[in-house]
């Protein structure tokens, strides 16, 4: 066996590009939340993986976009310096037979950074393969010197292949981490973020955007096998508050479930989980709560 190998890995990418997906896929555990709606990733996400030759460290990151509202441009400013920690960058772009602009503008960012990259061609799935030839002789044009990687993060197509190109380009080192550690985050982390997916999964138009979760507590009873969890929902408007919580309290009680039920999987234990929903005007455009909401 070769030496060990391990190091900081960023995967970049504009919105809705299946950056998350594709973390979830190379750690083999649901670290990111994933949706079909863009700007789902607010903050960095550290996953782990562990392998007997290498381990990675994948931070999956808010995806780059034009931010005008001061919320978007939070998550930009969080994107671009976690991309600044990775030892090696995986860009992700969407397959097609060009550059989409809003991934060639990744690319030119991340060329300037002059890290490792590996340009991982993501939802290959959906295209044919003859259609891809001219996107990499695209991309080998303009960011010659980068890896080209063709993958689909939703089947686990080449996923293998990636994995292969990534540890190569790893510095020479001992794990970073325990081996038994797949994230960073607190299960009181997890918990936001597992119910702020279903409110994105439930809710229509601008609604997810607009809210934040915030777990107030967070109590273990060993002896039961039971977490109590209590979290507030963020609105920014009184009309968002109904509409979540829905007739008769029927839509935030569906979010609840779907949300319960996948902890109880991801904690191992059984939880009990209670979700207020608060109005805090504003808070989107307000700087003192959006630290508060860790951007």
């Amino acid at each position: 066996m070769g030496e060990h190998r391990a190091g900081f890995v960023a995967v970049a990418g504009r919105t809705n590009v299946g950056k998350s997906t594709l973390v979830n896929r190379l750690v083999g555990h649901k670290v990111a939340i994933v949706t079909p709606r863009p700007q789902t990733t607010r903050r960095r996400i550290l996953g782990i993986r562990s392998d007997a030759d290498a381990q990675i460290l994948l931070i999956d990151t808010p995806g780059l976009h034009e931010a005008k509202k001061q919320l978007n441009q939070r998550m930009v400013q969080v994107a671009r310096r976690a991309i600044a920690e990775g030892e090696v960058i995986v860009a992700v772009v969407e397959a097609g037979d060009h550059l989409n602009p809003g991934d060639r503008a990744v690319l030119v960012d991340i060329r300037a950074l002059g890290r490792p990259t590996i340009v991982a061609i993501n939802k290959v799935d959906r295209v044919p393969r003859a259609q891809l030839l001219p996107l990499i002789e695209e991309i080998n044009r303009g960011f010659p010197g980068a890896e080209i990687v063709p993958v689909s993060a939703l089947s686990g197509e080449n996923i293998d292949e990636l994995l292969l190109t990534v540890k190569r380009m790893l510095p020479v080192s001992p794990a970073l981490m325990p081996p038994d550690e797949y994230t960073d985050q607190s299960e009181r982390m997890i918990a936001e973020e597992i119910i702020r997916e279903k409110i994105f999964l439930k809710m229509r138009q601008e609604i997810p955007f607009s809210t934040a979760v915030r777990v107030e507590k967070f109590e273990e009873d060993a002896e039961r096998k039971l977490k109590r969890i209590s979290a507030t929902v963020v609105v920014d408007r009184e009309s968002h508050k109904g509409m979540l919580i829905g007739a008769g309290g029927r839509t935030l009680k569906e979010i609840g479930t779907a949300a319960r039920l996948e902890l109880e999987e991801i904690l191992g234990a059984r939880v009990f989980l209670e979700i207020i929903v608060k109005v805090e005007r504003d808070w989107t455009s307000d700087p003192r709560k959006l630290a508060e909401f860790g951007l």
